[in-house]
């Protein structure tokens, strides 16, 4: 093998899972390198969309006309928009949308996919999204059947490093 031949690499379908965060944008960018590196692979990216849990709030979510509608337009403009531009023509991006528990939906897509690698970040949006999704994180790393890369929020000071 020449020295600037990558090996082959197991890892050939990967799924990154978003919730369009700044630290899931960083865990985007690491799932990318991962894809570039490995010719042929799938980059799978997934968005799940909470289900609201009280039997109210569905009737109320499932009765506003166009909601779902409205929802993935959102989804589809942020997609094109932070992520499509950054994916080179040699890598296969494939996008989904789920509803409901998202650790779950993020378990249940991985082993639909056969998932050779899962990239997540630790943190979401708030304070209250960053006790969630590190709880999301924690329950996919324990109950996945692969590799998972959780990607840490990058500090402040230098930018890609943990704080």
């Amino acid at each position: 093998m020449a020295s600037d031949e990558l090996p082959v690499s197991p890892y050939t379908t990967i799924l990154c899972c978003t919730d369009f965060s700044e630290n899931a944008a960083r865990a985007f960018t690491f799932a990318l390198d991962a894809a570039v590196r490995r010719p042929g692979s799938v980059l799978h990216l997934l968005h799940v969309i909470p289900e609201p849990e009280a039997q109210f709030w569905k009737t109320y979510v499932y009765n506003v006309e166009g909601v779902d509608e409205k929802a993935r337009s959102a989804i589809d403009q942020k997609i094109e928009r932070d992520y499509r531009p950054h994916v080179p023509d040699s890598v296969s991006l494939e996008v989904v949308m789920r509803i409901g528990k998202d650790y779950l939906q993020i378990l249940e897509y991985a082993g639909e996919i056969r998932a050779d690698l899962i990239v997540l970040g630790r943190h979401g949006h708030s304070a209250l999204e960053n006790v969630l999704f590190g709880n999301v994180t924690e329950k996919v790393v324990r109950k996945a059947a692969c590799p998972v890369l959780v990607v840490p929020r990058a500090s402040a000071k230098t930018g890609d490093r943990a704080g």
